[in-house]
């Protein structure tokens, strides 16, 4: 991942954006300290997708836990 400092992020900002259009992170900084990514816009979709994915693993792991089949907790979510 490219760092650049606030200045040089300001003076070539169109560069930045065709680098991170193919896919490039870059972090910039403010006095050595990151303040701030350019990011693709589809890299936050797919980590977000990764988290829902994962979140749905973890929760059928749980529900297959407690020994109840699918059927068993549809017709108990009926009572």
């Amino acid at each position: 991942m490219a760092t650049v400092g606030a200045f040089e992020a300001k003076t070539n900002l169109s560069r930045l954006l065709r680098r991170v259009q193919k896919g490039e992170r870059i972090t910039i900084t403010k006095h050595g300290k990151p303040v701030a990514m350019l990011v693709p816009v589809n890299a936050e979709k797919v980590s977000e997708r990764g988290k829902i994915i994962e979140e749905i693993r973890k929760f059928r792991k749980n529900i297959f836990r407690s020994g109840l089949s699918l059927r068993e907790m549809i017709e108990e979510g009926r009572s």
